[in-house]
């Protein structure tokens, strides 16, 4: 009996392996296809799914599963993830931002390394519900500083809640630059958090366009809550190191993107 066990729990652990290597050759993983070529149930493969997405490996999806997002670390530790990208990244969106505008600025660390590149000339109002970006401003010459209050969510340091949204009633922006931790061309702009969510989504409704920041890891990855469908982002600046073929459905989509 002990070695039935083993040899099924063996078998177990190379099917899981088979999954995560079609998900990285693949980007997706469809468990109808795998369940017809390995000869077993859906239900198998749907638990191999459940149990890989408990352990963060993938993320599922209606009818199979994408690879997760890494983005979802607390605030502290995405500091060290994909620093210099951010860095390039921060200083694109910094120039998009006129004399006169109104722009909002989501929270996260790219968004502060956006704060960071603002030149000393620019005169502009930056509106956030993240106490980060608004310290990164206090001693901005020329920039108003309007810091929406709420209760602050201390995975992302951002504040979010019915205050915040009230808030929001009494804005009309510009340009809205939102941090995300997942872009795909079908699930989405993605994040971790089901209040963030709906927080980011009104952020995007009070601006006249939305720009997605986002870092490589963010590409073709989802993470369990939906912001907004692709197509309603004007525009996303991502990394260099991201290739045509992975790009190309997020163009599908009419997307503007520009790589740093």
């Amino acid at each position: 009996m002990v070695k039935i066990f083993r040899a099924k729990a063996m078998l177990t652990s190379q099917r899981k392996q088979h999954i995560l290597a079609i998900l990285q050759r693949d980007g997706q993983v469809i468990a109808k296809a795998v369940s017809q070529e390995l000869a077993l149930s859906e239900d198998t493969i749907r638990r191999d799914l459940r149990e890989l997405a408990a352990e963060g490996l993938l993320q599922r999806v209606h009818g199979g599963a994408l690879p997760a997002s890494p983005a979802v670390a607390d605030f502290a530790s995405r500091n060290h993830i994909a620093a210099d990208g951010k860095a390039r990244i921060g200083r694109a969106a910094a120039q998009m931002i006129g004399d006169g505008q109104i722009a909002i600025v989501d929270g996260g660390t790219t968004a502060v390394q956006l704060t960071r590149q603002l030149p000393a000339s620019l005169h502009a109002t930056i509106v956030t519900h993240s106490p980060s970006v608004a310290v990164e401003l206090a001693l901005h010459p020329h920039v108003e500083v309007i810091l929406i209050g709420g209760r602050l969510f201390k995975h992302s340091v951002v504040t979010m809640g019915t205050a915040a949204l009230a808030a929001l009633a009494h804005i009309r922006a510009d340009l809205f630059f939102m941090g995300v931790t997942g872009v795909h061309a079908q699930a989405g702009l993605s994040t971790g958090d089901l209040e963030e969510a709906h927080m980011k989504r009104a952020l995007m409704q009070h601006a006249s366009e939305t720009i997605v920041l986002a870092s490589a890891e963010k590409i073709g990855a989802a993470s369990a809550y939906v912001i907004a469908p692709l197509a309603e982002a004007s525009g996303i600046i991502t990394e260099t190191t991201i290739g045509d073929a992975q790009l190309a459905p997020l163009r599908g989509a009419g997307i503007v993107i520009t790589q740093v």
